[in-house]
């Protein structure tokens, strides 16, 4: 029977509702529409189809919509099936074109009629759920969201940040920001997000993760619809097709950052291999989409679950290898996964009991001797930042077993606090961070015959980092900067027994611009300068004693400034 034809038997208006006693059964007309949708020749024809299912979903009596949900389970399925052919023939109409290879992207001219037909769909989508929505047919609507689902999430895009993220380590570049894509427009991202709306109203879910989850209190009947969802979208997220589509990883990505435990452990064998697939391609942008899954994953899934067929080490190796990139946003994102997927592979070295044991190098050593070796010759700003702010959860995770590390180091401090990077000087006030962490981690190890040396050079860098052109107008540096020297010099003094002398009273220089004092080689006061020459002078003299046969003055001219002298110093006193 031609759809037409049946159309003008059914007399459809928008003022009388039909009787279903003459009509044929639904599971007849519901196939007919499929076809007739999926062999349209034309962009308005299939307008033309897609608005007559609204008005069939409108004005057609529900009870003859749904008349064998009750009837029996083998007429309650076969409805159910017929349905989601349907709508699965709906969505069809508005798919998106596909990638002729897996390397280039379609130009915007290629999504072009999309957005107009995306939003014809959504019309009939909508008034098919309104329809269960006031019917009630709970087997149907399970059986359709998720297509719905993924059809909606495909054509409006949000910001997506993970519900369970650690909010102190979260930050711009933690985040996903799925922009307006080229196949989108306001238009048809409205009514995709009507049609999300309208789909969530319908079975009475309260938000996306609750649509996805079910009732996570486990009362009987309120189970998520996530695996439908991802049996939608298998075939378009596996090795061979993820990237023939553009929008299968985002509606991937997005799914899975809806999801938390203990939801996300039974789904494991399936969200894994696609995230990392996303994190081993050669794009930046996909291979931070790869490893967010993988750090929500880890955060949401139990460590058992994890260890369980050495996933765990999978994801490691996966993630480690990523250390050797050059991109900023990469590397946060890693090292950030990696603090949490330490956590499940061995115990934090400084949450181990003491013992006669000597503790054994683990995987947090090799992680931060990585690290550390990349910051010594690293030379870019972002890069230099993302390092330094890294540093200080892994010293606080290896306790004193940084010991091992402390050559290399002090290396690092040397050089990061050397380079000027105004005017706020982020970096170095995070390897100050780094300085106390590790003094009051190590403090047992210090080396005792190089400590009066070690002394000078950190009393060094916490003064005569910050040049002259970055202090405040009065003459003293910034509150912030002199406090955090202050409180390095004075762990570095209590670390030292009361042996830093002078050197540790500089910290308390003055920011307010006090009246000068004459400046003291070993004093237990406090020295006040108007400016910081005399911290640079007073070091300069320490150094040379400390060095005492030491050659210094080959390199100083009488024009040095007090700064460059005291450089030339602290290297000769370290050498």
């Amino acid at each position: 029977m031609e759809l037409s034809s049946l159309l003008q038997e059914l007399h459809l208006s928008s003022t009388e509702k039909l009787l279903p006693s003459s009509l044929p059964p639904i599971t007849e007309l519901l196939p007919q529409l499929q076809k007739n949708l999926i062999g349209a020749s034309s962009d308005s024809e299939t307008s033309s189809l897609i608005g007559q299912v609204v008005q069939l979903f409108q004005t057609a009596d529900p009870d003859w919509l749904f008349s064998s949900a009750s009837a029996n389970e083998e007429g309650g399925v076969e409805l159910q099936l017929a349905y989601r052919s349907l709508t699965d023939a709906l969505v069809g109409c508005a798919a998106l074109p596909l990638c002729e290879d897996d390397v280039s992207s379609l130009p915007a001219a290629a999504y072009q009629s999309v957005p107009n037909q995306v939003v014809t769909v959504c019309s009939a989508l909508v008034a098919l759920l309104r329809t269960l929505e006031n019917r009630k047919c709970t087997g149907v609507l399970q059986t359709v969201a998720p297509s719905v689902c993924v059809f909606a999430v495909t054509h409006f895009q949000v910001s997506v940040v993970g519900k369970h993220q650690d909010k102190s380590r979260a930050d711009v570049n933690a985040s996903l920001w799925f922009q307006d894509q080229v196949w989108t427009t306001s238009s048809s991202r409205a009514a995709a997000q009507s049609l999300q709306e309208a789909l969530l109203r319908a079975g009475s879910w309260t938000d996306s993760a609750h649509f996805l989850m079910g009732d996570r209190r486990g009362q009987e009947g309120e189970e998520g619809i996530l695996g439908g969802v991802l049996d939608v979208l298998q075939p378009q997220i596996s090795k061979e097709s993820w990237q023939h589509c553009e929008a299968a990883k985002f509606v991937f990505v997005w799914t899975l950052l809806q999801v938390t435990r203990p939801s996300l452990s039974p789904h494991l064998p399936r969200i894994l291999p696609p995230s990392l697939l996303l994190t081993d391609h050669y794009r930046p942008e996909n291979c931070m989409l790869g490893v967010r899954c993988l750090h929500h994953i880890i955060i949401n899934t139990a460590a058992a679950d994890l260890r369980q067929f050495n996933r765990a080490e999978v994801l490691y190796q996966a993630l480690f290898k990523h250390l050797y990139t050059t991109e900023a946003a990469v590397i946060q994102l890693v090292l950030s996964c990696l603090l949490d997927l330490l956590l499940v592979l061995e115990t934090p070295p400084s949450s181990l009991a003491p013992s006669s044991a000597r503790r054994k190098p683990c995987r947090h050593d090799d992680v931060l001797r990585l690290v550390l070796t990349n910051m010594e010759a690293e030379h870019k700003v972002a890069l230099r930042y993302v390092y330094a702010s890294a540093l200080p959860p892994f010293i606080d995770r290896m306790g004193v077993t940084v010991c091992r590390h402390l050559r290399r180091l002090e290396r690092v401090v040397l050089g990061y606090l050397e380079i000027r990077e105004p005017p706020e000087e982020k970096t170095r006030l995070k390897i100050l961070e780094v300085l106390q962490k590790t003094i009051r981690a190590a403090w047992p190890r210090s080396d005792t015959h190089r400590q009066r040396k070690r002394n000078a050079q950190t009393c060094f860098l916490c003064f005569g980092a910050f040049p002259h052109h970055h202090r405040c107008n009065h003459g003293g540096l910034r509150p912030q900067d002199g406090a955090a020297g202050q409180h390095v010099a004075s762990l570095l003094a209590s670390a030292a027994g009361g042996r830093v002398g002078g050197l540790g009273a500089q910290s308390r220089c003055q920011t307010e611009g006090d009246e000068p004092r004459q400046p003291v080689c070993q004093t237990a006061g406090p020295l006040h300068t108007r400016t910081s020459t005399g911290v640079f002078t007073h070091l300069t003299l320490s150094c040379r004693t400390l060095t005492r046969h030491s050659p210094v003055s080959l390199f100083l001219s009488p024009s040095s400034s007090s700064l460059t002298a005291a450089v030339v110093a602290l290297r000769c006193c370290v050498a």
